[in-house]
């Protein structure tokens, strides 16, 4: 159940694992706590490790439903939702990020 919730987890935390010079009183910087920040590259791809595992997972279960190997309907259902769930999400991340820089490029300097 654990898995599910670490993507989730990962985008709640990028404004306080990033450091800025200009950072808002509800999330603080890390830049006094002596941890060196993690590259926002690296977040995204543990993000993206972390759907894919889901799917697998789900493909998993899904198998082992179809060929009666013991797996519970219910367990399929919960991790196939939870797939999904992680996998709209990193969509909506994208999507944002997306429109973050069409947003940039349509700037005038």
């Amino acid at each position: 159940m654990q898995p599910g919730m670490n993507l989730i987890g990962v985008v709640a935390s990028l404004p306080s694992n990033l450091t800025g010079a200009g950072s808002s009183p509800g999330f603080p910087s890390t830049a006094g706590q002596g941890a060196a920040p993690v590259p926002f590259s690296d977040l995204l791809t543990d993000a993206v490790g972390q759907v894919c595992q889901l799917e697998n997972q789900a493909h998993a279960a899904v198998a082992g439903l179809m060929a009666g190997s013991g797996v519970d309907v219910h367990q399929a259902m919960i991790a196939t939702e939870k797939a999904s769930m992680a996998f709209e999400l990193a969509l909506g991340v994208r999507n944002h990020a997306v429109q973050a820089y069409q947003q940039v490029i349509g700037m005038q300097f």
